[in-house]
């Protein structure tokens, strides 16, 4: 396996592939009038294996496109999908989220769970707001720095890792730059990271070099998830995700 396969590989078994929650979820949801909630069309791009596509599916009516470029995390939120009943509403779609094949303005909503940073967060805004309808919705998660004075371990180390990496308060700005109209902005609680990404991870561990044979594509694998489950315990008062939720103007 190559280096992405292996990092779908060790996230296959989490129920989610980075920070968040039902409630994160459904509090960024709470934002969007009640009736803009009905009838609607969801992308839900960078899915992943789709805890939140299944939290959008049960607390709209709507039908949801749920996007991503990996088929295993697909295949495992269509059985789960069909499971619960909920087949008939989503959709999945195996493909870039650089090259969405949706129509311009057919969308009533797009929703995007910390994964908008492969893109850079300003150019998938641009880029998406065009499947939108006008008045429609732009709900996404985003790393971003909570509180300034940080020390230079963890810049040098986000710097690495994602030089796109703001304070909440300028993303709220590029959100406004890109063409939506803020509705809501709120940060991740800790227990996001802890309980629902981090702590599920660590238990994944064994099984995975177990898998791969403790090869050394494996070992590195997890020595990077490590160093960043690390930097989060020690620095956690310095960044979080914030959700942010606009409408296009």
């Amino acid at each position: 396996m190559n280096y992405l396969e292996l990092l779908v590989d060790f996230h296959l078994n989490n129920y989610r592939q980075g920070p968040g929650s039902k409630e994160a979820t459904l509090k960024a949801l709470s934002f969007i009038p009640k009736n803009d909630k009905e009838k609607i069309k969801i992308a839900d791009i960078g899915c992943g294996s789709g805890q939140q596509t299944i939290d959008l599916a049960k607390n709209t009516n709507s039908q949801i496109a749920a996007v991503d470029l990996f088929p295993r995390f697909l295949d495992k939120l269509n059985y789960i999908s069909k499971e619960l009943g909920l087949s008939n509403r989503i959709k999945t779609v195996c493909e870039s989220m650089e090259n969405l094949s949706f129509k311009k303005e057919s969308l009533d909503m797009i929703w995007s769970e910390g994964a908008i940073y492969n893109m850079g967060f300003k150019n998938g805004l641009q880029q998406w707001r065009k499947f939108l309808k006008k008045g429609g919705f732009m709900a996404v998660s985003e790393i971003c720095w909570i509180r300034p004075n940080r020390p230079k371990k963890l810049c040098d180390f986000w710097n690495k890792a994602y030089s796109g990496m703001d304070s909440f308060s300028n993303k709220i700005k590029v959100v406004e730059e890109c063409g939506f109209a803020p509705l809501g902005a709120f940060v991740l609680p800790q227990e996001c990271w802890v309980n629902n990404y981090y702590e599920p991870s660590l238990k994944q561990i064994p099984d995975f070099l177990q898998r791969h044979n403790n090869s050394d594509e494996a070992k590195a694998t997890v020595k990077e998830h490590m160093e960043e489950m690390e930097m989060y315990v020690k620095y956690r008062d310095y960044y979080s995700y914030g959700f942010f939720i606009g409408t296009k103007i």
